[in-house]
């Protein structure tokens, strides 16, 4: 694995794309070699109307790979960059038939979400809203699945942001994308950064030592999965991101990231045993290239019996059932919250602007 470096940006940097930059909407800023395309919370996916000349694009990879210390040449054709809210990844054409791509992905240190404009985009319902606030509330585990680009990690930072400060996060990460101390001011938090020689796995097991009460995965994505879960066995609690097009499809998709295909049965109930809640965010574009995010999917994972469950809640975006496993509704029950679907801090938080 390569080191990303991270360094302060410039609008020399950046030149006709600072401001796109600068804009607070736009979250994907794309060059395929031939066309500009910008992502747009509200305007949603369109070509935008500057022309990235050759020289231009000269500048803009001497300058990046200058500000990290690499080459980017025939030799080293993939050049990768971070700034504290941009992910950088550029393609040499070399490697890139069509030319040169560049790909600029913007996490800005702030929750984008509220409760509010999550009601009013129809994001959900207010009973589901409050239904994971509580979940929050009573130290679940979940995890935010959905295609790239859904939504994943900006779902997940509106969540975080109801943990109590005093219960200490930590957040593993190759990019810093959560930044959970900048928007949880006051936050007992520790941020890891996956680098060389320092692994997903390595940094899974270096929290043992470090007191987390929460332990924040940016992406599942490899055999650390299985790092994760043993610590959530352990009464941890977390939350993490998956690619997922189906809920009902986490347990296979998580087996499949397994290196130990002998262990898989064992596996599979671990899995529904520690992970109790499962989100699955869906982007739809509408005729008119608007982009709306919503909840596609909810669901509960359980083991009962020695039986495998998932209990759906969500389906279709439509709130299709209101029965929680056993020890999900002990598990509020234990948090002091009677009723599941009513989180009592609800217009509190609302009038916070959370």
């Amino acid at each position: 694995m390569n080191e990303i470096e991270i360094f302060e940006p410039t609008p020399e940097h950046f030149g006709v794309l600072w401001k796109y930059i600068k804009e607070p909407e736009v979250t994907d800023i794309d060059f395929n070699g031939r066309s500009l395309w910008i992502t747009d919370l509200k305007k949603g996916r369109y070509e935008a109307k500057e022309v990235l000349t050759d020289q231009f694009l000269s500048s803009f990879t001497h300058n990046i790979s200058n500000c990290v210390n690499k080459q980017f040449n025939n030799a080293n054709k993939v050049l990768e960059a971070d700034t504290k809210e941009l992910r950088i990844s550029v393609l040499h054409p070399s490697i890139a038939s069509s030319g040169i791509s560049i790909c600029i992905r913007k996490s800005p240190c702030m929750v984008r979400n509220t409760i509010q404009t999550l009601l009013d985009c129809q994001y959900c319902t207010a009973e589901v809203l409050q239904l994971l606030l509580n979940c929050v509330q009573a130290k679940m585990n979940f995890v935010f699945g959905g295609e790239p680009g859904s939504g994943k990690t900006e779902s997940a930072k509106f969540f975080m942001q109801f943990i109590p400060k005093e219960e200490r996060v930590i957040t593993i990460e190759d990019s810093l994308e959560i930044h959970y101390p900048e928007i949880n001011p006051g936050a007992d938090a520790v941020e890891l950064r996956i680098g060389p020689g320092f692994t997903y796995t390595d940094a899974i097991k270096a929290c043992l030592r470090q007191n987390p009460k929460w332990l924040v995965l940016s992406e599942a994505r490899s055999v650390e999965v299985t790092s994760l879960l043993e610590q959530w066995s352990t009464g941890v609690n977390g939350i993490t991101t998956i690619h997922l097009d189906d809920l009902r499809k986490l347990p296979d998709r998580i087996q499949n990231m397994m290196n130990n295909v002998n262990d898989a049965d064992r596996m599979e109930n671990r899995i529904y045993r520690y992970v109790n809640v499962g989100i699955l965010i869906r982007r739809k574009d509408d005729e008119n290239g608007f982009i709306r995010r919503y909840i596609d999917q909810l669901c509960f994972y359980s083991r009962e019996e020695q039986q495998n469950k998932i209990y759906m809640i969500v389906k279709d975006g439509e709130l299709i059932s209101r029965e929680l496993p056993p020890e999900i509704e002990k598990k509020l029950a234990y948090a002091g919250i009677v009723h599941p679907f009513y989180c009592r801090n609800f217009e509190k938080y609302q009038e916070e602007g959370r």
